[in-house]
């Protein structure tokens, strides 16, 4: 199989020669600083630091809806505008054309191979987005200060993912398209459910089709214990949810048995790499069984910590390596 294929089979529960051996999110920089003074390679790009340790690569496709001239908040967390009239001086600097992303894939799959990697697509979610542009605290007071604007803004990220998206398939089919939004702590959602079903259901149901148009699968990237809103997702059509973060309290085998259908990347723990070999393999040995159940792909929980040695980092490659084939649903005969 190839690796698109092998992602792809192993996301829906359909049978596969192993699982896929993935990093699905980007390597922290301060990671890639130790590692390599202890022996990785030096001006090696993060898609081939994949290749170099015997992982599937993934290739991210990140569209912003914040253009390149758009204000930088002051701090992080801090926003950019206030109210109607921001949004209005701001928005021609938003919802920028995306031919960049565009070139720089086809320069990317002329020189790999388009079925040679996972091919990750992303846009902005609708908590995510106007809470970059409001900044958290203020984000939370526009939900009933501003609700007029939140539907305008979100409706013009509508119009922009969609368009995006048709691009994109014109190009190509993603592997899996994600809503980025961070809307979990590890308690729980930051939102009720009736502010998921007016604020955010609306545009979701207009987004979601349309990545199955291009032939992809809509799953929802957010940290924290995301337990409570996949029910909320599953009326909007989204199939998945990752990364999982085990620090967070989530159990992905109770995810299972309440939910057959939901795909799942990620639940590996990212706190045990530093621990040893044992540590290590006794992590595979508690995602065993969710891997065996399909529609599982295991990955670390977020990224790779600069706490974890490239050595350690190499003993959970082998393992992954060893536990992809353990955990496959295999084809008959």
């Amino acid at each position: 199989m190839t690796v698109s294929e092998r992602f792809k089979a192993a996301m829906h529960g359909e049978p596969v020669d192993r699982l896929p051996r993935v990093e699905w999110a980007p390597y922290w920089d301060q990671t890639l600083e130790r590692w390599h003074a202890e022996g990785l390679p030096n001006g090696m790009p993060r898609y081939e630091v994949q290749l170099h340790f015997g992982l599937d690569p993934v290739y991210q496709l990140r569209v912003s809806p914040i253009g390149p001239d758009a204000p930088a908040p002051p701090s992080h967390g801090a926003g950019i505008m206030r109210d109607a009239g921001d949004y209005d001086e701001i928005r021609p600097l938003l919802y920028p054309d995306i031919e960049p992303q565009l070139d720089a894939l086809d320069r990317h799959i002329e020189r790999y191979g388009r079925e040679s990697f996972v091919l990750w697509f992303t846009v902005d979610g609708f908590f995510w987005f106007p809470r970059r542009l409001f900044g958290i605290e203020r984000h939370f007071y526009a939900f009933f200060d501003h609700p007029d604007l939140m539907q305008r803004m979100n409706e013009d990220l509508t119009e922009h993912s969609i368009e995006c998206l048709q691009r994109v398939g014109e190009i190509t089919e993603p592997d899996f398209v994600t809503f980025a939004e961070d809307m979990s702590y590890n308690h729980g959602s930051m939102l009720s459910e009736a502010m998921f079903d007016e604020f955010l259901a609306p545009w979701y149901r207009q987004v979601v089709p349309e990545i199955g148009e291009i032939g992809s699968t809509a799953i929802v990237d957010s940290d924290g214990d995301v337990t409570e809103m996949i029910p909320w997702l599953e009326r909007v059509w989204v199939e998945g949810v990752l990364p999982l973060e085990r620090q967070a309290g989530v159990d992905g085998l109770k995810l299972r048995r309440a939910h057959p259908w939901l795909i799942m990347i990620g639940h590996y723990d990212k706190m045990v790499m530093n621990r040893g070999e044992e540590a290590i393999r006794a992590e595979f040995e508690r995602l065993l069984p969710l891997m065996r159940s399909g529609r599982f792909i295991p990955s670390v929980d977020h990224q790779t910590p600069p706490g974890v040695s490239y050595a350690q980092y190499q003993t959970y490659c082998a393992l992954l390596k060893e536990y992809a084939a353990l955990g496959a649903r295999r084809p008959e005969g």
